[in-house]
């Protein structure tokens, strides 16, 4: 299979591109410049290069046709402080971007069979303890307003035939980046806790089991629309804090106070870290999917067992 992977150098692109490649597939990454004599990296065919330009709606195929599969990952982090500027940038790496690549491939002669698209569990909002799945309504705030944009911009895809498939990413957890590398730290010096009142819901997911889950959805072929990447475990941040400093042999006792959240990281710490979202895997679970990590603390002692911090 020949699949083009956007946001190929993030650390879920990165990971995902390696598995492909390990499966024998033709991995073609879209390239943030036009340039059609630039290599094409890692696990990819030498002739078969590609590149886009979202800013001005330029993208460059023609070398990388005919294409099997998509899998687009790229966006502006959301981790930052929502300045004006920087909601402009979000919206524009994630919704014009993906409405500009979905009409690229619904043109093409050749249309690739599947589109595996990122999206967000930030398309639910803050719900509190109440569960939802993929049937759920969407919630309020800017995570929200952009995931509904991101997602509907895959219109045109799916209007022209695609099998198109919203990944909802939760919290991806790995010791080699994102929020669990973070965490490490503080936890690691003892100063670790949970956050604010540790009751709002943090839905994870392991990376590895959220490539194993793409590969899965790649060849699922009732698999489409929207469906969460998040592990059935989904727990409170305290018990995430806490097994963490289980896991870690560390106390983790320090709160963050709630407004500690919101002097320092704005409207963002209030929606990415206060927020609760208890996120159910029904369509992966129906489709037949397993997961290697279903439950936290297994998961953090097997992520962590070859770290220096868990001696």
């Amino acid at each position: 299979m020949r699949v083009l992977v956007t946001g190929a150098s993030g650390l879920v692109g990165t990971a995902v591109s390696r598995a492909l490649a390990r499966a024998g597939h033709a991995v073609i990454p879209l390239r943030r410049a036009i340039n059609p004599s630039s290599g094409s990296g890692s696990g990819s065919e030498a002739a078969a290069v590609a590149s886009w330009d979202p800013s001005s709606g330029r993208i460059e195929l023609q070398p990388a046709l005919p294409l099997d599969a998509v899998i687009h990952l790229a966006g502006e982090s959301v981790a930052q402080r929502w300045t004006p500027a920087a909601r402009e940038r979000i919206w524009r790496s994630r919704v014009d971007a993906t409405l500009l690549l979905s009409r690229t491939l619904a043109s093409l002669p050749q249309s690739p069979r599947v589109l595996l698209s990122a999206s967000a569990i930030g398309f639910y909002g803050d719900r509190g303890a109440e569960q939802v799945d993929e049937t759920s309504a969407s919630g309020s705030g800017f995570l929200a307003e952009v995931t509904r944009g991101w997602e509907e911009s895959l219109a045109p895809a799916v209007e022209h035939g695609l099998r198109v498939v919203a990944l909802r990413f939760g919290i991806i957890l790995t010791p080699r980046g994102g929020a669990l590398a973070k965490l490490l730290t503080p936890f690691s010096l003892g100063v670790g806790g949970r956050v604010g009142d540790g009751r709002q819901y943090w839905s994870w997911i392991t990376l590895e089991d959220a490539v194993a889950a793409m590969l899965f959805a790649l060849e699922a072929p009732g698999l489409s629309g929207p469906v969460n990447l998040v592990a059935p475990g989904t727990v409170p941040n305290r018990e995430l804090a806490a097994a963490l400093g289980r896991v870690l042999h560390r106390p983790s006792f320090l709160p963050l106070p709630r407004f500690a959240v919101r002097v320092l990281l704005g409207e963002m710490g209030r929606e990415m870290l206060l927020g609760s979202a208890r996120v159910h895997p029904e369509r992966l679970l129906a489709a037949g999917f397993l997961f290697r990590h279903p439950q936290i603390e297994p998961a953090l002692r097997e992520l962590l067992a070859g770290d220096a911090t868990a001696a």
